[in-house]
């Protein structure tokens, strides 16, 4: 009976973690594009807001995780600094839904392990097997692929989620320097509840520069689209849902089945955004994402066995 309880558990979390994540993007998309909200910046401080308040109810109030706290002024500068890079990922990343279809986005994204060993290499000296890298070969090709068969490509879109996806590398591996020592290594929870409040504060005065009309266009949209404060909401609340569900899932399965939930949940989004949003789609794009898809899984693979 216990068994059965922690399968029903550990398949409701995965559930969890798909939905959310698949549900922000979808909502991101369907705010920046459909609806013609284009204040990325804006929509990243909403989620970030929403992970700080939240992070605070579930680890301070409600105790899911015992909270861990900064014991130095070096370690808050460390945790600033992954802010910033962690802020500026997820801005790219919105950035781009407004010029590319999800199913775009997440072949480029696909290649998130390609810059986590250009930068692991560059920063840090840490060397693969030459096997290893030579299956991020297909991971590069099939988004080179999947660009020239994109119907909806988009240049600068393109750049940004290049730069998003390169940014959530940097911020992986400059994650495992900063906070290399034992005594100021934080679980991805704690860390999410100094960095998200660092975050908003960061992306306050760039929402006024940047995007001043915001709250005017806000309320224009809100007439047109009822709903839009829910859906809003709901979204800010599924960013943070995403965060817990990922750290969960983590924690309960192995490194390897996160490895091949994550890579199916990137192909899962794919196909929902395509039947949702209609996108026009190519047979030389699902090849090319494909074959990212089959080096990315290839490298996990290698990367494990000659560890």
């Amino acid at each position: 009976m216990s068994i059965k309880k922690d399968m029903i558990f550990i398949g409701s979390l995965i559930i969890l973690w798909y939905s959310s994540n698949i549900g922000v993007l979808l909502l991101n998309k369907l705010l920046l594009s459909n609806y013609k909200f284009g204040f990325p910046i804006f929509l990243t401080m909403c989620h970030m807001s929403a992970c700080a308040f939240l992070s605070y109810i579930s680890i301070v109030i409600l105790k899911i995780v015992p909270l861990q706290r900064v014991k130095s002024r070096s370690q808050f500068l460390k945790i600033v600094t992954l802010s910033i890079v962690f802020c500026g990922s997820v801005v790219g990343g919105n950035v781009s839904l407004r010029f590319l279809p999800v199913s775009f986005n997440q072949a480029v994204g696909a290649t998130t392990p390609f810059f986590t060993a250009l930068f692991a290499y560059l920063i840090t000296f840490k060397r693969e097997a030459w096997v290893t890298y030579a299956c991020l070969v297909p991971v590069v090709t099939g988004v080179i692929i999947a660009s020239g068969g994109e119907p909806s490509f988009h240049l600068f879109g393109f750049i940004m989620c290049i730069s998003a996806t390169a940014a959530r590398a940097f911020k992986s591996v400059l994650q495992g320097i900063l906070l290399s020592d034992e005594g100021e290594k934080m679980d991805s929870m704690n860390l999410l509840l100094y960095m998200a409040p660092i975050a908003v504060v960061a992306l306050i005065p760039a929402v006024f520069i940047m995007e001043p009309t915001v709250l005017e266009v806000f309320a224009s949209v809100g007439d047109q689209h009822k709903f839009m404060f829910i859906i809003l909401i709901l979204n800010s609340t599924m960013a943070y849902a995403a965060n817990l569900s990922n750290f969960l899932v983590t924690k309960y399965t192995s490194a390897l089945t996160l490895q091949v939930l994550g890579n199916a949940k990137g192909a899962v989004a794919v196909v929902i955004s395509i039947l949702i949003f209609q996108n026009p789609v190519t047979v030389i794009g699902i090849g090319g994402y494909t074959m990212t898809v089959l080096g990315v899984i290839a490298y996990g693979e290698t990367k494990r066995r000659f560890k």
